[in-house]
């Protein structure tokens, strides 16, 4: 058997002066994740995309051809790592994607493409795998686990099997198993699903968790007895503190509209639990979000800004990734060997990367990017994934009840700002000719079928949007069946919007009055757009501005309409079944009884 040692000889002859350096980076402070040091007037000289030397003087790699970056007076940063990351969720490609977060910082990313696996299955994840494997960044995918996230409460439009599972693992790049979402069924010891987790153990790969329930009690413990890993469903402190106990790695999410730092951060900073037991994510970013706000630097600003030292949220946003996921001998740190994935950034505390260099090349300056990314030739089944039976009407919409009451007990998904879980509420409508009436605050919220062309159309009631005009919205976008969602105030823009992503390739529209005032086309699998980033980002805009108009002053509508569809998040949500009870697994009837 033969061994290819060029590589390592390379660096070797580099570190060791007999060979030049391709690029050195002088005098600047070294952000030692490692050894949680800041090392001043340090030399960086890089070989072949990798870090061949760090140290107090690298003048013995420069040569005539040596490039030589004058880094006084700034920081050399790792690259940023996003532990765990839907690029669905942006409305991008893969590529697209990278254009958005490589010029802020990321050089790295863990996704989880379970999104188009409800939509595709495992041809819909490999479409993913292979875009992700021509970025000039370091992009590894764990194969979704819960596909459906749960098969007695809802219908995807696809299924991962216990075989897809296991075919998944032996991809290149593929890191680990998706976060397990079906959290009941883990532990209630359910067959496919522990079959699942077996197969990535006995694969060498991460389990990754997703642990939504607030019940802290045996649940909780049976699922941590899985052998989860990770976890990011955590909101409150207490979430946290557990989860870190029991041995999984915390991941902080801070995204568009789920913003969990905050509330688990003092963990860390008040209750003294070592930071190296947790991480940073984004989990779900908006295109605008990406584009305008930036990614996982946001994080790591947002993280600072929490009491969070410097050093810690570098570590968390970096190392702690690196080495959760087994793969620091690549990434997470600057030290020899390592992929030569390095910022420059002048103040930590006000952190925005001024040089990103991706695999020792200048991929990035002040936010611009300086390099060209692969072009992507998308299936025709992957842009027409909308399937309804028939265009529906107005009277899809009428919420019809056979309670003779003027007024009615109803179960209503109460949304949260910023949070993914909802709330149970029961709230007294009037009802006119048969038909439940809306009050001010409360909207219908509709789950049009669109895979199978059942014509499901199945009807709910939502509080906490403010609309306070006549409009719709209408989103195929709905984690994670991805079946329509439509919420809205009146019938007719209710079916003029769903009618509208139909009539296009799926996407996001908002209708007022009759016109409509927002549109982004997704047309692959009605979640990614094949257009650039920024162009993306304006259209995704409309939607928000016209959540606005509409009335509503929720941060990041749009994702939380999203998880309306959410099965396995507490308390209510909406799927093709009905009105899911997430606390109790069941379904209910939108109209409980007569109101005394």
């Amino acid at each position: 058997m033969k061994f290819d040692i060029k590589p390592t000889r390379a660096l070797i002859d580099t570190a060791m002066g007999r060979k030049p350096a391709d690029l050195v980076l002088r005098k600047g402070t070294w952000v030692c994740v490692q050894s949680g040091e800041f090392v001043p007037d340090t030399d960086i000289a890089i070989k072949d995309g990798r870090i061949a030397y760090v140290g107090p003087d690298a003048s013995h790699t420069i040569k005539k051809n040596t490039r030589v970056i004058n880094a006084e007076g700034k920081y050399m940063v790792p690259g940023l790592l996003d532990g765990h990351v839907h690029v669905e969720s942006g409305m991008l490609t893969v590529t697209e994607f990278v254009r958005a977060v490589l010029p802020r910082g990321t050089t790295g990313l863990f996704i989880d493409p379970h999104e188009i696996a409800n939509v595709f299955g495992l041809k819909g994840v490999k479409l993913m795998v292979d875009e992700a494997a021509r970025q000039p960044i370091q992009i590894w995918v764990q194969i979704p686990s819960s596909v459906p996230s749960s098969p007695d409460l809802e219908t995807p439009g696809a299924e991962i099997t216990v075989e897809d599972v296991a075919k998944g693992m032996k991809w290149e790049n593929v890191i680990g198993l998706g976060e397990m979402m079906n959290y009941r069924a883990v532990a209630n010891g359910d067959a496919k699903m522990l079959t699942e987790m077996e197969i990535a153990r006995s694969a060498g790969k991460v389990l990754g968790g997703h642990y939504a329930s607030p019940d802290l009690g045996l649940a909780f413990h049976g699922y941590a007895a899985g052998g989860i890993e990770d976890d990011h469903e955590g909101t409150h402190l207490e979430d946290g503190v557990a989860r870190a106990r029991q041995g999984m790695r915390v991941i902080l999410r801070y995204g568009s509209a789920w913003q969990d730092v905050a509330a688990q951060v003092p963990a860390i900073t008040k209750l003294g639990l070592d930071p190296r037991a947790f991480m940073l994510c984004t989990d779900d970013s908006h295109a605008g979000t990406l584009v305008n706000e930036g990614h996982m630097d946001r994080v790591v600003r947002h993280a600072i800004s929490q009491g969070l030292p410097p050093m810690a949220a570098l570590q968390m946003a970096t190392i702690n990734t690196a080495e959760h996921f087994g793969v620091s001998r690549q990434v997470g740190m600057i030290a020899p060997g390592r992929l030569a994935n390095i910022l420059l950034v002048d103040d930590l505390n006000n952190f925005h990367p001024g040089l990103v260099l991706a695999c020792g090349k200048v991929a990035a300056r002040n936010g611009r990017l300086l390099i060209s990314l692969p072009k992507t030739e998308y299936p025709e089944w992957a842009t027409k994934s909308v399937h309804l039976k028939r265009p529906v009407t107005e009277e899809d919409f009428r919420l019809k009840t056979k309670v003779k009451a003027a007024r009615v007990i109803c179960n209503v998904i109460g949304v949260i700002e910023n949070q993914a879980p909802t709330k149970a509420l029961q709230m007294a409508l009037p009802v006119k000719n048969g038909e439940v009436q809306l009050v001010k605050g409360v909207a219908k919220v509709a789950l049009v079928e669109r895979h199978h062309r059942t014509g499901i159309v199945q009807l709910g009631l939502v509080s906490g949007f403010g609309f306070n005009e006549e409009c719709a919205i209408a989103s195929t976008v709905a984690h994670d069946c991805h079946h329509m969602l439509v919420v809205g105030t009146n019938d007719r823009d209710m079916a003029m919007a769903a009618n509208k992503l139909a009539d296009t390739c799926g996407g996001q529209v908002v209708v007022k009055n009759g016109k409509i005032i927002g549109l982004v086309e997704l047309c692959i699998g009605g979640l990614m757009s094949i257009e650039k980033a920024e162009k993306v980002a304006r259209k995704a805009n409309t939607i928000l501005e016209g959540f606005k108009a509409c009335g509503c002053a929720l941060n990041n509508a749009n994702m939380t309409l999203s998880l309306l569809a959410l099965v396995v998040i507490p308390e209510l949500r909406l799927s093709d079944k009905g009105l899911v009870d997430v606390v109790h697994f069941t379904t209910k009837p939108v109209v409980q009884g007569a109101a005394e």
